[in-house]
């Protein structure tokens, strides 16, 4: 019988066994990943918010959400094929049909844009009005075609899409079917920083051709119908691969077309979720829940505003996304509760850093930080890093981004290895990164008109505008009306005997205001004079009277005048109380401004608030001291000044990974190199000037 017993407890640990290891091994989507979604998402940032939307959601229906890991078009489709991630949430069709033909393990799951995704060529309305240009095919002639020439190489520059980006193949299809490659030059690079460069030529009052999408923040700056016009093809022409699409891209109701439909040669885009099929299998409350989601197409541009505008961190772009579920509880209740009733929102989320090779530098456009200009980067941080490569005997190759938040995915990604582009040193960013010792140690400053480049025509207006704050007003008015009651009571008293106040009511009162004015003014002095005794009286109470008046008069110019040149000094932060003065939102600026009593004009830009500056809108800028000094030292020369110290110290440095300590040690030991040689003073004086 115990021969019997070691049998069957034998036979049980074998089970068990077994049964343990099928457990642990499972398969793909086994019980210890079934709860896990790997989320990708595009290498161009404006569709990072639907991302985090998504991931979101995910967490509300209980799934841990690793990523998103960015990739390009090719990679993610081949990883989500392989099963190596499992989802995103970027699939433009038909644009991407490509990637997904005779591929049975990949799915396209829900519409989040329906038809909305819109492509196509745009020039700026003042252009288009000037030259009557409305359609690609214009540019077939050359001198149309020149008026877009920026490097002088003779042809348009077609600002266009990235090497690798489907739409890129487009473009050089279009230009080949309307002949126009001998006249158009498809210009390619990193998109972002040429469409920045393109809005500020377009800024610059300069003609600018282009390519955009929808939803892209380029449509909010560049408004078609009111900023650009959005121009036609001669013929719908596609590559063979969107062929079935041909008879879709004319397109009505397009605002800033010279027509309804519109000719654009693109097809609407569908923005949709692509998915690894076993994953869905495995997981149908996800796929319930992904045919159900819609982001609203006006949602994503706003966004996509936002970000550019404000620099924003990762955690604006999920702080974003988060206020959008906010604003849109009941449908997203709704799509959990039809997904799975029984859900459990998690709270996860999980990243990947990487970086090795060769020096590749992340820039943000920030002057003086980084300018970019005519394709090529310039700047104070931009020669830095050079002279730091050249001390690492590194090669260093730059890229343009928008935002931090694409600095940071780029370097935790691998793509970069450097961030920069004025990047301030906080507590939040260095919880997400890391930073080498300060390369520049400033803070805030101020920055105002200069007085003596006013002409006479701004000091004669800035006086008005003192007199015009002032008492005087009031004292006019005071005045007018005691010397219409003051002429009405000499005309009554002495328009019986006295033959200088005519009796016609008509005649007389005017006699009588003239009688009013000069007796005040010349202290009784005057060709017309009271003869009876209540009409002395009056006279002499109405001299005493005009005494008075003209001495407050007196006085409330005389402060106006002191007014006038007090509000034109301003040198320090003290000065500020009771003035207008403009910051930028998100900025230091905007956070100390308030806590010393001044309510602050907040811009999204620092160029909207140098153009209040220059229109007396306000009377101060206060933003980083190294960008208001850059300016007011080259644009704002002879127009504006900075005034003070700094205050409220801010320091920069350059971003690395957190996972590269080794590289942060030499970059750190490069730049004190750099000190103690004195190269970094040489080259700090002459972007900033001498802090001696």
């Amino acid at each position: 019988m115990s021969s019997m017993r070691r049998v069957l407890i034998a036979v049980l640990v074998a089970a068990t066994a077994v049964f343990a290891l099928f457990v642990t091994a499972g398969t793909a989507w086994g019980a210890d990943d079934e709860r896990v979604v790997r989320m990708a998402r595009p290498t161009w940032d404006t569709g990072w918010f639907q991302a985090e939307v998504y991931g979101l959601l995910l967490e509300r229906l209980g799934y841990r959400v690793e990523g998103p890991v960015t990739m390009s078009n090719p990679e993610f489709y081949a990883a989500v094929a392989a099963g190596k991630v499992d989802l995103w949430a970027s699939g433009w069709f038909p644009l991407h049909d490509s990637y997904i033909e005779g591929v049975d393990s990949v799915e396209v799951v829900g519409t989040q844009v329906d038809d909305g995704a819109l492509q196509g060529y745009f020039i700026d309305a003042a252009t288009a009005e000037a030259y009557g240009i409305t359609n690609l095919g214009d540019l077939a002639d050359p001198a149309v075609a020149g008026l877009f020439d920026h490097d002088g190489d003779g042809l348009a520059d077609l600002v266009g899409c990235e090497v690798g980006w489907s739409c890129a193949a487009t473009i050089d299809h279009h230009l080949s079917a309307y002949g126009l490659t001998g006249t158009v030059e498809h210009v390619q690079g990193a998109y972002s920083p040429l469409i920045t460069e393109t809005l500020s030529r377009h800024r610059a009052g300069q003609p600018v051709l282009y390519y955009t999408w929808t939803p892209n923040w380029t449509v909010g700056v560049m408004v078609p119908g009111r900023d650009a016009v959005w121009l036609e093809v001669p013929f719908p022409s596609l590559p063979a691969d969107q062929a079935s699409a041909l008879e879709r891209t004319a397109i009505a109701g397009i605002d800033g077309c010279a027509n309804d439909p519109c000719q654009t040669g693109w097809p609407p885009n569908d923005i949709r979720v692509v998915a690894n099929s076993d994953f869905l299998d495995a997981n149908p409350s996800v796929q319930r829940l992904l045919d159900q989601v819609v982001i609203p197409l006006e949602d994503i541009s706003a966004q996509n505003v936002r970000m550019v505008q404000l620099g924003g961190d990762p955690q604006d772009i999920r702080r974003h996304a988060e206020e959008w579920i906010d604003a849109n509880l009941a449908a997203v209740s709704r799509w959990i509760e039809t997904a799975d009733p029984d859900a459990v929102a998690l709270k996860d989320a999980a990243g990947d850093a990487a970086a090795s090779g060769t020096l590749r530098v992340a820039a943000r456009p920030l002057p003086p930080f980084v300018i970019y200009e005519d394709r090529a980067y310039s700047g104070f941080e931009v020669e830095l890093v050079r002279l730091v490569g050249a001390q690492l005997g590194m090669e260093v190759e730059i890229h343009a981004v928008d935002t931090v938040a694409k600095q940071i995915d780029d370097i935790t990604r691998g793509v970069a290895q450097l961030g920069l582009g004025g990047v301030a040193i906080t507590g939040a960013r260095e919880e997400v990164a890391d930073f080498s010792v300060p390369v520049l140690d400033s803070g805030l400053t101020i920055l105002t008109t200069n007085d003596d480049s006013r002409g006479l025509g701004d000091r004669i207006l800035s006086f008005l505008n003192a007199i015009a704050s002032s008492d005087l007003p009031w004292l006019l008015v005071v005045f007018g009306v005691a010397v219409l009651v003051a002429a009405h009571m000499i005309w009554w008293l002495e328009r019986r005997h006295n033959p200088d106040f005519a009796v016609p009511y008509r005649k007389g009162i005017w006699d009588s205001f003239y009688w009013s004015v000069v007796t005040m003014s010349t202290v009784g002095y005057g060709d017309k004079v009271a003869r009876g005794t209540r009409g002395r009286v009056l006279a002499l109470i109405w001299i005493a009277l005009g005494t008075l008046v003209f001495a407050s008069f007196t006085a409330s110019i005389a402060s106006s005048l002191a007014v006038n040149e007090l509000r034109s000094e301003i040198s320090g932060p003290d000065d500020l109380l009771g003035r207008r003065v403009a910051t930028v939102v998100h900025s230091a600026g905007e956070s100390y401004l308030p806590s010393i009593g001044v309510g602050p004009v907040v811009v999204d830009r620092v160029d909207d608030a140098y153009r209040l500056l220059s229109e007396g809108e306000v009377e101060a800028v206060v933003f980083d001291a190294p960008v208001l000094q850059y300016h007011a030292a080259r644009e704002g020369a002879g127009e504006v000044i900075t005034v003070g110290s700094d205050f409220q110290r801010v320091q920069y440095g350059l971003m690395l990974s957190e996972q590269d300590a080794e590289l942060r040690e030499r970059v750190n030991l490069a730049l004190l190199d750099l000190v103690e040689s004195g190269v970094y003073g040489r080259l700090h004086d002459g972007w900033f000037g001498s802090s001696s």
